[in-house]
């Protein structure tokens, strides 16, 4: 990795929230407004389980929580619906829905992919760094240090995103859509690193500060293998709490791989 989500990461629809517009498929402007609904109700009920004010194995009544946000079961509905392809609940016909508990596997996935995948991005990015884009960066990084994560969540997960995607900037379309994907995926499991461990922010801090070095004396190599520890880092801080015992063969496979490109 709500109420902390940023808006590259909010859903989006082409309207404006009380114009009448055709659907994505020309339906009528009706649909196409209760479609702006339910993915606005998504997006809350999603920051709500990322930002930990749902936690894992909370129930989830329809009926409750469509009063709680102020609209219909339609919309709700939906929401859920998407929640769970998203894998953040689990929601039975006949039965109440729950927010997930963390998966290990899910976890270990998401980080093995996401160092893989960030390592290639920052490479790319480190052969065209600007001073444009170490200042920008640079801001950023201030932005993280001066804010309390604690108390300031969703400032400083913003300035996170910022920093990360600049670090990431020279990949494509398609690269930058599934970076966006796993950094979004990944929010929860942030926010459970920094619950466990709030002290070990301040090395996060150091390892950023590394990264913006490495890219300011364009070294590819050097920021490729500081990204991937810092990655790897945050993953293996979350699994050494929450399963012990799990062996997070594709967390540690990519971290040596982008080390010395062995496994």
């Amino acid at each position: 990795m709500s109420r902390n989500k940023s808006p590259e990461h909010q859903p989006t629809d082409s309207g404006v929230e009380g114009q009448p517009q055709s659907g994505p498929s020309g339906g009528s402007p009706a649909a196409a407004g209760g479609r702006r609904l339910a993915l606005d109700v998504h997006g809350r009920l999603r920051a709500m389980i990322l930002s930990g004010e749902l936690p894992p194995g909370s129930v989830l009544l329809q009926a409750e929580m469509a009063r709680k946000l102020g609209v219909s079961r339609t919309p709700m509905r939906e929401a859920f619906r998407l929640l769970q392809e998203e894998g953040l609940i689990d929601a039975r016909p006949d039965q109440r829905a729950r927010v997930r508990s963390v998966d290990p596997e899910d976890l270990d996935a998401v980080y093995g992919a996401r160092i893989m995948l960030e390592t290639l991005a920052v490479r790319m990015t480190a052969k065209s760094f600007s001073a444009e884009d170490i200042e920008r960066m640079s801001d950023a990084l201030k932005r993280m240090q001066g804010l309390a994560v604690d108390e300031q969540p969703d400032e400083w997960h913003t300035a996170h995103h910022e920093f990360h995607s600049i670090a990431t900037q020279a990949a494509g379309p398609h690269l930058q859509r599934m970076l966006a994907s796993l950094a979004e995926h990944s929010e929860r499991y942030i926010r459970l690193a920094q619950l466990g461990a709030p002290a070990s922010w301040s090395k996060a801090y150091a390892e950023h500060k590394a990264l913006l070095e490495a890219l300011r004396l364009s070294d590819p190599t050097a920021a490729a293998h500081l990204v991937a520890r810092h990655l790897a880092r945050t993953a293996l801080s979350v699994l050494a709490d929450i399963a012990p015992e799990y062996e997070p063969a594709a967390t540690r496979t990519a971290l040596g791989i982008a080390r010395n490109g062995e496994s």
